[in-house]
C-alpha cells in the first residue's frame, strides 16, 4: 500500500504532523510540529484542485519524493499541503463507539 492508498484510506481521520509546515508568501515555517488535523482529501502532488501553499519539512528538503497532497483542516481552514510520509501520523481512534 502506498502513502497515498493509507491517506485515502484515512480521510475524515485525524494525522499529526511530527515537523513544522512551511508557509509560502515571506512566511517560512510556522514553528508548531505536533499539530493534529483532519484529513479532509489525499492526492497526488500536481493533482490537486488549487496549489498548495504549505509544506513540510521533509517534503520540502526531500523534493516531494514519496509525497502526497493531503487538503487538512488547519486552524478551522481547509488547507492544501505537500506532506512526505515521514511527517505523518495516522492517529487511530482505538475505543470502542458507544
Amino acid at each position: 500500500m502506498t502513502f497515498l492508498d493509507k491517506l485515502c484510506a484515512h480521510k475524515g481521520g485525524l494525522i499529526q504532523l511530527e515537523t513544522d509546515l512551511y508557509w509560502y508568501g515571506g512566511r517560512g515555517y510556522d514553528g508548531n510540529p505536533g499539530q493534529v488535523c483532519l484529513l479532509l482529501d489525499a492526492t497526488a502532488v500536481g493533482d490537486q484542485p488549487t496549489s498548495a501553499r504549505r509544506i513540510s519539512r521533509s517534503a520540502f528538503a526531500d523534493s516531494l519524493v514519496s509525497a502526497a497532497c493531503a487538503n487538512l483542516l488547519i486552524d478551522g481552514t481547509p488547507q492544501w499541503v505537500w506532506i512526505n510520509e515521514k511527517d505523518v501520523e495516522l492517529l487511530v481512534n482505538d475505543q470502542p463507539a458507544n
